[in-house]
């Protein structure tokens, strides 16, 4: 700026040609001419350095592209640039992800999301799910309270393949075996039995006794559903599942609604928008439902006879106290299989494999009052 000051004093003070003065600074007579111009036209501030931009850009979506744009968001404030963008993929001349973020943060209406440190996976049997039906997770939402002060649980029921929400059930008072049993029955009637069921080491899923055995899981087996439970600590084994939790907090717990009834509304109405509206990411940006299909496996409304052991096994019966009979003293077992009869195959002298179905529960050696428990579940697969 100083030196276009001296340029044009010293051109109007000294009676200099243009090309004197253009020789003198370094410059072209052309340049001379415009800032010469420029400063009879608006004196100093014509010096001023101007904005290079171009007054229109070259790819500028329109203004009924953005109206779209914000409708979307108006109507999904908690979906991102993703899942609008795929929404517009079937509009003519549909504008880039990158181009509706930009709108969005334009217009405030996008965050940044502070990325959390990845954890270390922890190595497991847990199966790669390939295919609807072959893995069901079940969780249950950390509690809140409604408005009016009423304790809710969320029940959760995801298919670990398509992601597709098959539960979402606010409990209230109890959630043990008993009150939640009822859930999945419906859930099993409405969309048949997965292979596994996987779940964290919470009641009623799991248990310290003897194999983690819950009522509920006791249950499962009966009804030939494999158990799969993630390692303690290690929620992101359960990863899809979680994700799918904090959607559902931001969508229908923040807040809560007034009453219990009411905050059952907004689950179904997100379970509606979850599996056939929202655009899932990993799912190439197309919904849960697209991906789904009911299982094969039927719900038998009449539980199934247990599968039998091997000849050359010992059987017994679990009786009330979670204990069974063996040559005149009571070996303690677990009470979640009371009533159900578990099978002990011979290991070696005075060793017994204990097994419930096909469930492997622990080591036993007569010399010893108790059952040794594995330190990682086996429900794998030894064929009877």
């Amino acid at each position: 700026m100083n030196e276009r000051i001296k340029l044009v004093e010293q051109y109007f003070e000294d009676e200099m040609s243009v090309s004197e003065v253009a020789l003198q600074y370094g410059v072209s007579r052309k340049t001379v001419h415009k800032w010469l111009n420029r400063f009879r036209q608006s004196g100093r501030a014509g010096l001023e350095e101007l904005s290079r931009a171009p007054h229109h850009q070259a790819h500028a979506i329109s203004r009924e592209m953005e109206q779209s744009i914000l409708e979307w968001k108006t109507k999904k404030p908690l979906w991102g640039a993703p899942k609008i963008h795929a929404k517009l993929l079937e509009l003519p001349e549909c504008p880039s992800e990158s181009t509706v973020s930009n709108v969005l943060a334009r217009r405030g209406l996008s965050r940044k999301v502070r990325r959390r440190g990845a954890a270390v996976p922890t190595e497991g049997p847990l199966a790669h799910c390939q295919q609807a039906n072959q893995v069901w997770c079940a969780d249950f939402k950390g509690h809140f309270r409604t408005a009016d002060g009423e304790r809710c649980d969320p029940l959760t029921i995801t298919d670990g393949y398509s992601r597709y929400l098959l539960r979402c059930q606010g409990m209230s008072g109890s959630t043990g075996a008993e009150a939640v049993k009822p859930w999945f029955i419906a859930t099993f009637r409405e969309y048949g039995m997965p292979e596994l069921m996987r779940t964290d080491n919470g009641t009623p899923f799991a248990s310290v006794g003897l194999g983690g055995l819950s009522a509920l899981a006791v249950w499962w087996i009966r009804l030939r559903i494999g158990l799969e439970r993630i390692m303690p600590g290690h929620p992101e084994q359960n990863g899809r599942h979680e994700r799918m939790h904090r959607t559902l907090k931001e969508a229908t717990a923040t807040p809560p609604r007034s009453t219990l009834n009411m905050q059952q509304r907004a689950f179904d109405a997100f379970r509606q928008e979850y599996n056939y509206e929202r655009p899932h990411e990993a799912l190439g940006q197309q919904p849960p439902a697209k991906f789904y299909v009911a299982s094969r496996r039927d719900y038998p409304e009449r539980l199934p006879e247990q599968q039998g052991y091997p000849d050359g096994w010992q059987k017994r019966r679990v009786l009330p106290a979670g204990w069974i009979k063996w040559k005149g003293r009571t070996v303690q077992i677990t009470k979640a299989l009371i009533g159900q009869e578990i099978g002990l195959q011979p290991v070696d002298e005075g060793r017994w494999g204990v097994y419930f179905e096909t469930v492997e529960l622990g080591l036993w050696d007569e010399r010893k009052p108790r059952v040794q428990r594995l330190k990682t579940l086996n429900s794998a697969q030894r064929t009877l």
